[in-house]
């Protein structure tokens, strides 16, 4: 038996209203002095034992009454099945588990593996579940299935969360998918995570899940957060060896719920800590500190920025990684010599580039005629000033070798080059086919109007470029050389291609006064600096990489032999076969070995996932939630809707009434029923 409305039950306490009274009113017979008893003695036994009958009989009826009247406002119906025809219903659920690194805070993780195991517990014979821990570099799965003990251990075997962003929309789409294709009516995604603000990421693709697919939201991320962060760190990636103090500064921010004051920031070199310096942060929540740091040795430093006094371990470090290099080796290869030195091609050349023992450059300078394969050999990077028409085909195989094999070029071509002896020696070599020398009377001049300011090497140069070009080659690019600078005429200024591991720069004017006033601005030595260190650069390797992107170990090691990889914890990282590329995983320095010695790959978390701001569980459900996906009843709601239908045919509350009027007669008959 159920009832409709159980409230009305607290109401069977009246029934004791009758034995109460009962009980209050019974009184001891009183002491009478009688002359006689003859008189009472003659009082019937069988009188006696029907009063007793009678009150008795009355009281159950009265106590019934009152019981009845209770039981029929509580709406009684017989159906023992009601709550088995309800979890009759089967259910397929996707529990998702956020496994990205703001999931370390606290025991967030272990309370998420909690969550999901009590939600398996709820679940019944019959139902289908699957879980998925996510993050936004993929997900570890287990498919839909009815084994709940598997359920249990794929929760239970589940990993400690890595060092990866948090992204909500794919592991919804995941889950989406795996119920469309489940045959049961109630389907539902249950999101365990601490519901980091960054999650949504710039997803607005307004995609929805399927209509009957209901999203249910677990937060495990309440209460405060106490969290200092490293937004940005600057430090230079390559370095000529020079001995040079450099500032490595790196911005400090409180970015939990509850800010910290102060903050503690030492920088580590290669194991050793060389400073330390305490931040104030009291009236701001951000803060920029700047650590001296010298590089005194050519080769790979390692480097570390920690802050300390916060509740979050993974994002305290920062790691990068100076790569110093030697002096960079300078072949000049003057097509214009002479004593004189306004006559001379190298000679503004010479001034900026050779600069004592504080340049960064070690210069050699050679004639076109002293051009070896041996003496290429020993260059970083070979400049040709006016010069290149005249090579044998031998010194131009010698060239194109030397650059193949991943050496650099600067050709400077000036009024003394043959441009088709030029293009026949060194076109596959050279960015742009010559085709005129122009130069220019009556004081006309070109200008630099365009050029791409993002390159390395006019990046630092700024945007105003004074310089008039009274003379200069008209060329055409090839098809898969990089035009960075052009003339007001549009033809190219500077112009680069890279050919086999190595890398070509034209400039179609001359580094002298004989074409541009060039060497009379500031910005000469600059151009020439950074022209060179851009040529010398080893690979395409950076200072730091993030958490799951990929490292084309091909494209930074060129033609070095991979021996080991191996990760911050010193275990190997195997490779798959075929393929040059690693993709970290873990925080540190990831160490691979070669044939010329070790190489380190500085990684880091990315920054937005130490930002700890919350964002309601509701926004993201809300936005999900297909409109055509009807609100679902709890299987309460749902036990007492069935129950209401199946109550209203047997009506049992009129019966019991009915019931209640009979026995309320019997009372008032047997109430004046006299024994004679």
């Amino acid at each position: 038996m159920a009832f409709l409305t159980p409230l009305f039950l607290v109401g069977l306490l009246a029934a004791a209203i009758p034995i109460a009274i009962h009980l209050i009113r019974k009184e001891k017979p009183p002491k009478m002095v009688f002359s006689t008893l003859r008189f009472l003695k003659n009082t019937s036994r069988k009188l006696v034992l029907f009063q007793q009958i009678q009150q008795w009989l009355l009281l159950l009826l009265r106590a019934v009454v009152i019981a009845l009247i209770v039981v029929a406002f509580a709406r009684p119906l017989f159906d023992s099945n009601i709550a088995n025809l309800v979890d009759a219903e089967p259910e397929s659920a996707v529990i998702l588990i956020d496994s990205s690194m703001s999931m370390r805070y606290g025991q967030r993780f272990e309370q998420a593996r909690e969550a999901a195991q009590e939600l398996v517990a709820d679940l019944s014979a019959g139902d289908e579940v699957a879980v998925i821990a996510f993050d936004n570099t993929g997900s570890s799965v287990r498919e839909l299935s009815s084994d709940l003990d598997g359920a249990r251990s794929f929760i239970a075997s589940l990993a400690q969360p890595g060092f990866a962003t948090t992204r909500y929309m794919p592991a919804l789409r995941l889950a989406n998918d795996m119920l469309e294709s489940s045959s049961n009516q109630q389907r539902r995604i249950y999101l365990i995570s601490d519901y980091q603000a960054n999650g949504m990421g710039n997803d607005d693709s307004g995609w929805m899940m399927s209509p009957g697919v209901v999203l249910n939201t677990i937060d495990v991320g309440e209460g405060g957060s106490r969290n200092l962060l490293l937004t940005d760190v600057r430090s230079p990636d390559q370095l000529i060896e020079n001995r040079n103090e450099y500032e490595i500064l790196a911005r400090v921010r409180s970015t939990g719920s509850v800010h910290l004051d102060e903050a503690d920031v030492r920088l580590v070199l290669d194991g050793q800590e060389s400073n330390r310096m305490p931040v104030d942060l009291s009236d701001t929540s951000e803060a920029v500190v700047r650590l001296p740091a010298v590089f005194d040795t050519a080769g790979t430093h390692r480097g570390e920025i920690r802050v300390g006094a916060d509740e979050f371990a993974p994002d305290n470090s920062y790691f990068f990684t100076v790569d110093v290099m030697a002096k960079i080796r300078v072949l000049v290869v003057n097509g214009e010599p002479s004593t004189n030195w306004y006559e001379d091609e190298a000679h503004w050349f010479n001034l900026a580039v050779g600069g004592g023992a504080e340049s960064p450059f070690v210069l050699t300078t050679a004639s076109e005629r002293e051009l070896t394969a041996a003496l290429l050999a020993q260059q970083d990077v070979v400049v040709l000033l006016n010069a290149g028409s005249e090579l044998s085909p031998s010194q131009a195989r010698a060239l194109d070798d030397y650059v193949t094999e991943g050496g650099s070029l600067f050709l400077v071509p000036g009024d003394r080059v043959n441009g088709g002896q030029f293009n026949q020696l060194l076109g596959d070599l050279s960015p742009v086919v010559l085709r005129d020398s122009v130069r220019f009377a009556n004081g006309d001049y070109l200008l630099i109007a365009d050029m791409d300011r993002r390159h390395p090497i006019l990046l630092p140069l700024g945007a105003e470029w004074g310089v008039r070009f009274e003379g200069y080659w008209a060329a055409e690019p090839t098809p898969d050389a990089t035009v960075l600078m052009q003339f007001d005429n549009g033809s190219p200024a500077l112009s680069e291609r890279a050919v086999g591991a190595g890398n070509v720069l034209l400039f179609a004017s001359s580094l002298d006064t004989e074409w541009n006033n060039l060497p009379l601005q500031g910005l000469y030595l600059p151009f020439v600096h950074e022209s060179l260190r851009y040529l010398a650069r080893a690979g395409s390797k950076e200072r730091a990489y993030r958490v799951g992107s990929t490292i084309d170990l091909a494209s930074v090691l060129g033609d070095e032999t991979v021996v080991r990889v191996s990760g911050p914890d010193g275990r190997e990282v195997p490779l798959i076969p075929g393929s040059s590329a690693l993709t970290p995983e873990l925080l540190g320095f990831y160490t691979v070995e070669t044939g010329r010695g070790p190489q380190y790959f500085a990684v880091n978390a990315d920054p937005e996932e130490s930002d700890l701001e919350k964002m309601a569980p509701s926004a993201l459900q809300d936005s999900v939630t297909n409109p055509d996906t009807q609100p679902v009843q709890s299987a309460q709601v749902r036990t007492e809707q069935l129950m209401v239908e199946r109550e209203g045919p047997q009506r049992m509350w009129w019966w019991i009434l009915l019931l209640v009027l009979l026995m309320l007669l019997a009372e008032t008959r047997i109430a004046n029923t006299t024994y004679r």
